[in-house]
C-alpha cells in the first residue's frame, strides 16, 4: 500500500499528490452516480428522470451521513500515523470495522421500512411516486456496501494511501455505466434498474476494497484481536464523525426540503433541479478533494506537532481550489444550457436547469474557502464549529431564501438559484472571525510546545 508521509516534504507538492487521488476517485463516483440519471434521461420520460433525481437525493443524503463519519475514523488514524503510535492505529481500524458493521445493520434496516415515508415527505409528483419508490428501496438493500467502501476507504487514507481507492471506485464506475446502459436501455427497467446497477456496482467495490486490505495488510501488526468495541475510540471517532456527519446531512436534508419546495412548482421543475445537483456535485468535486486531503494532512501535521505546516496546507488548499471553482463559475455564466442539456433532451428541463445554475454557480467559489477551512478545524479535531456555522447558514438564510425566491417567481428557479451562495458567503464570514481566534490559540499552543 502507497502511503505518503504528510508531514514531510513542500506543502503544496505533497497536497497536490495526496489530493489528486482524492479528486479523481471522487470524479468517477460522481461519474457513476449521475450515470443513472444521464441514462434514464436519454431512455425515459421527465418522470422517470424526477424519480432517480429524488430519490439519488435521498441517498445522497445517506451516503453525507456515512462519509462523514468514517471521516472521523480517517481522522483518528492519521494522527495516531502522525503521532507514530502503531498499537493505537491498530485497535482504530479494529474498532471502525465492528462499529461500522452495527451501524450498516441499523441504518439499512431503518430506511427499507421507512421508504415510503420518505417519498411521500418529499412532495414526489404523482407521476414518479412509483420510479421514486423502486429507487430508494434498492438503493437502501445497498447500505451495507456503501458503509464498507467507505471505511476501507477511510482506513486507506488516514495512513496515507489516498491512491488504492481510486481503483475501487473505478472499477465501480465501469459496472455501473455498463449495466444502467444493460438494465435502463436494453431491458427497459427505469428507475429500478438504474438503482440495482447501482448497488450492484458499490457491492463489487467494496469486496474489491476488502481483498485489497487483507491481501496487503499493514506495516503494522494487525489481526482479529483487534477487532473490537473500544468504548473510547468509539467515543472519539463519533466525536470527530458525528459533527462532519451532522452538518452534511443537515445541507442535504435543505436541498430536500428544497427539492419539496420545488416539487410543488410540477415535473419539469423537479427535474431541473435534479439537474443542476448533479451539475453542481461535479462542479464541488475539486474542492471537496483538496479539502479532504486538507483534512488529513492537517492531521498527520497535528499529531506531529507541525504547527506551521498546517497553515501554510489551508492556504495552498484555499489556492488550489479557486483554480476549479473560478473557472465552472465564469463557464456556466455564458454557456450553461451546454451543461444541463447533458442529463436531458426535454427542451423546457434544459432551459429551466441553465437559469438554476447561473447563480447556482457563484457558490463553487465562496465554498473553496470554506471547504478548506471546516477541513483545517476538523483535521486539528475540532469538526463542531464547522457543523455550527453550516447549521446557521443552512436553516437561517439557506432554506428561507429559498422558500422566499421560489414564492417570488414561481415560473421558473432563476431568483432561487442565488440562494446557495448568499447563504454560503454568511459561513465564510463566520469562518474568518473564528479562523482569526483559531490561530492565536495554536500559536499560544506551539509556544508552549503543547497540543491544546
Amino acid at each position: 500500500m502507497k502511503e505518503l508521509d504528510l508531514a514531510q516534504g513542500k506543502i503544496p507538492k505533497v497536497l497536490l499528490k495526496f489530493a489528486l487521488p482524492f479528486l479523481a476517485a471522487n470524479a468517477l463516483q460522481a461519474l457513476y452516480g449521475g450515470a443513472d440519471l444521464f441514462v434514464v434521461g436519454r431512455y425515459d420520460d421527465a418522470s422517470s428522470v424526477a424519480g432517480v433525481a429524488i430519490g439519488s437525493q435521498v441517498m445522497q443524503t445517506i451516503t453525507g451521513i456515512i462519509l462523514g463519519l468514517t471521516t472521523g475514523t480517517t481522522i483518528l488514524i492519521a494522527m495516531a500515523t502522525g503521532a507514530k503510535d502503531d498499537k493505537k492505529t491498530a485497535n482504530t481500524i479494529g474498532t471502525s470495522i465492528y462499529f461500522f458493521a452495527l451501524a450498516a445493520i441499523i441504518l439499512t434496516s431503518t430506511m427499507i421500512l421507512l421508504h415510503e415515508h420518505i417519498a411521500e415527505i418529499m412532495h414526489t409528483p404523482e407521476e414518479a411516486m412509483t420510479d421514486t419508490l423502486h429507487y430508494i428501496l434498492i438503493c437502501s438493500a445497498g447500505i451495507p456496501f456503501i458503509m464498507g467502501y467507505n471505511v476501507a476507504c477511510g482506513i486507506l487514507r488516514g495512513l496515507g494511501d489516498s491512491q488504492s481507492p481510486l481503483y475501487f471506485v473505478a472499477l465501480a464506475c465501469v459496472i455501473n455505466i455498463g449495466f444502467d446502459f444493460l438494465l435502463v436501455g436494453g431491458f427497459g427497467m427505469r428507475a429500478a434498474g438504474a438503482a440495482i446497477a447501482t448497488i450492484f456496482s458499490q457491492g463489487v467495490s467494496f469486496l474489491a476494497a476488502l481483498w485489497f486490505l487483507h491481501r496487503r495488510g499493514f506495516h503494522f501488526k494487525f489481526g482479529r484481536e483487534n477487532i473490537k468495541l473500544n468504548k473510547s475510540l468509539s467515543r472519539r471517532i463519533v466525536m470527530l464523525g458525528a459533527p462532519i456527519a451532522l452538518q452534511d446531512a443537515l445541507i442535504n436534508i435543505s436541498f430536500l426540503i428544497i427539492t419539496v419546495i420545488v416539487n410543488q412548482m410540477g415535473v419539469i421543475a423537479s427535474a431541473a433541479l435534479g439537474v443542476v445537483e448533479k451539475i453542481i456535485v461535479f462542479a464541488m468535486l475539486p474542492p471537496m478533494a483538496v479539502a479532504a486531503a486538507v483534512a488529513t494532512m492537517t492531521a498527520q501535521n497535528y499529531g506531529a506537532r507541525l504547527m506551521s505546516r498546517m497553515t501554510g496546507c489551508l492556504r495552498s488548499g484555499i489556492a488550489m481550489s479557486l483554480v476549479f471553482g473560478l473557472s465552472f463559475c465564469l463557464y456556466s455564466q455564458f454557456w450553461p444550457g451546454s451543461l444541463t442539456a447533458i442529463f436531458t433532451g426535454d427542451a423546457a428541463v434544459v432551459e429551466m436547469a441553465a437559469g438554476y445554475l447561473r447563480g447556482y454557480s457563484i457558490d463553487c467559489v465562496i465554498v473553496c474557502f470554506v471547504f478548506c477551512i471546516n477541513s483545517y478545524f476538523s483535521g486539528q479535531g475540532n469538526s463542531w464549529f464547522p457543523m455550527i456555522h453550516s447549521m446557521i447558514a443552512t436553516f437561517l438564510f439557506r432554506i428561507p431564501l429559498s422558500f422566499l425566491f421560489g414564492q417570488a417567481d414561481t415560473s421558473d428557479l432563476i431568483l432561487m438559484g442565488y440562494a446557495p451562495p448568499l447563504s454560503t458567503l454568511v459561513s465564510l464570514l463566520i469562518c474568518f472571525w473564528y479562523l482569526r481566534i483559531n490561530n492565536r490559540r495554536l500559536q499560544k499552543s506551539l509556544s508552549q510546545q503543547t497540543l491544546p
